[in-house]
């Protein structure tokens, strides 16, 4: 019904652009029949490996100097980004800003799907509570309170909610004393959950550590069962994602708020924010319901369409949504490159020029007074566009391919294609409606 509504020429989008969304659900409709003919025994397999990383190369990155001076330096420049904050001005030159929401939302997850899940390595609140548990002679993993299993995922959830409401829907994202005071809660739940649960409260509370972990999933860098340095092929870490309380919430999270950031710059919700709110408090209630709404369609979709499976027990029917949501990761990750690419790119060259002038005053510390921001991507377009189209479709392939393998392992045989066929249809809609987001606004 989608492919014929866009056929049809019932849309007013442009007709090229017509023709990205079409071909762009077709292009998944025909990567899912190429899979299921072709892909007939499961594959993935996180054991499997293309090379091992050379020993004395292993050594150097797991030893104790290396590890605790990567934590220092980002220590270091956490402390450094945090000075500028408070030093710097209050208007659009201080470099918090671009810190946190270039360097930090959209740099990390860029890092964790090469390199793995940086976040548990270099974050400054593990830092500061390893440092803390050395002078009291304490492991870090003592808690005072064992942590909750029913919690699962679901304190990271909320973390990831609470940054992508201050970004998308708070009145004023840019604010640096909203960033401060968003900065220093989260500085401070970390500590006080570390000091009561031990080093479980970073892996499921820490927003920032689950954003890193989840995306890790697709890195070729990785650590075989025995703990060595592998390289392997990107799908193959994706069955590791763990199945808790809050996982499938944590991926509807990144998926649906880089939707609502597309969807909010649509001429017609804007104009209905404008005439429906009234006032600044109302805006920021409907952008709050629509990020709320959006980021709840994509995982009570996902979790119906998991549900419509048939063959399998009440009990197994419960844990699909779990045992699926790695398939999601990829078109995750596929929105996020799409959509904050040339953001990351000339955003991110502007934030490292203010980090060298922190106050304004005229600092050359790096000679990069005669610096310039490139805007290499802005001036292509087309370029742009076509690395748009590229993500959102490998991420969409991808995904149907991981969801596919997990469905060869999971569903009994007689199932195995009539079971995925609720979910194909949902990553269709999601291409079609992601394609839509990117060009049709």
């Amino acid at each position: 019904m989608i492919l014929a509504h866009g056929l049809g020429g019932s849309t007013d989008l442009p007709l090229p652009v017509t023709f990205v969304l079409i071909g762009g659900a077709w292009a998944l409709s025909i990567s899912f029949a190429v899979v299921i003919f072709a892909w007939r025994s499961p594959r993935l397999d996180p054991r499997r490996r293309w090379a091992t990383v050379p020993r004395a190369a292993q050594r150097a990155v797991d030893a104790p100097a290396s590890r605790w001076a990567l934590r220092i330096v980002t220590l270091a420049f956490s402390v450094y980004a945090g000075w500028a904050a408070y030093a710097g001005p209050d208007d659009a030159t201080n470099a918090l800003p671009g810190v946190f929401y270039v360097l930090l939302w959209v740099g990390l997850p860029i890092a964790s799907a090469l390199l793995g899940p940086v976040w548990r390595i270099v974050s400054p609140v593990r830092t500061i509570h390893a440092v803390t548990c050395r002078v009291l002679r304490r492991p870090t993993g003592t808690a005072l309170i064992e942590y909750p299993a029913r919690l699962g995922a679901w304190p990271s959830v909320v973390g990831l909610f609470a940054f992508v409401w201050l970004e998308l829907a708070y009145s004023d994202p840019g604010s640096v004393d909203a960033i401060r005071t968003w900065c220093t809660a989260y500085v401070i739940l970390m500590l006080v959950g570390a000091l009561l649960f031990g080093d479980a409260w970073f892996e499921n509370g820490d927003p920032f550590e689950k954003y890193s972990d989840t995306i890790a999933r697709l890195a070729p860098l990785a650590r075989s069962p025995e703990g060595s340095l592998v390289l392997r092929s990107p799908l193959d870490g994706l069955p590791t994602f763990p199945i808790l309380p809050g996982s499938v919430g944590a991926v509807a999270v990144l998926l649906g708020s880089t939707a609502f950031d597309s969807a909010s710059q649509l001429p017609a919700w804007r104009n209905f924010v404008d005439d429906v709110s009234g006032s600044s408090d109302g805006a920021v209630a409907l952008r709050t319901a629509g990020l709320f709404a959006l980021v709840s369609i994509v995982g009570v979709a996902f979790w119906l369409c998991c549900q419509a499976t048939g063959g399998v027990s009440r009990t197994e029917r419960r844990a699909l949504p779990g045992a699926l949501a790695h398939s999601l990761i990829p078109i995750a990750f596929g929105y996020v490159l799409a959509h904050y690419l040339t953001y990351f790119v000339e955003k991110g060259q502007s934030t490292v020029l203010l980090l060298t002038d922190p106050l304004g005053d005229g600092w050359d510390l790096l000679g990069q007074q005669g610096w310039e921001v490139s805007y290499v991507l802005s001036e292509h377009p087309g370029v742009v566009s076509s690395i748009k189209v590229l993500c959102v479709l490998l991420g969409h392939i991808l995904g149907v391919a991981a969801a596919h393998d997990a469905s060869l392992r999971i569903l009994p045989r007689a199932h195995r294609l009539t079971g995925q066929l609720a979910l194909m249809v949902l990553m269709v809609f999601f291409t079609f409606g992601g394609l839509f987001l990117l060009f049709g606004g």
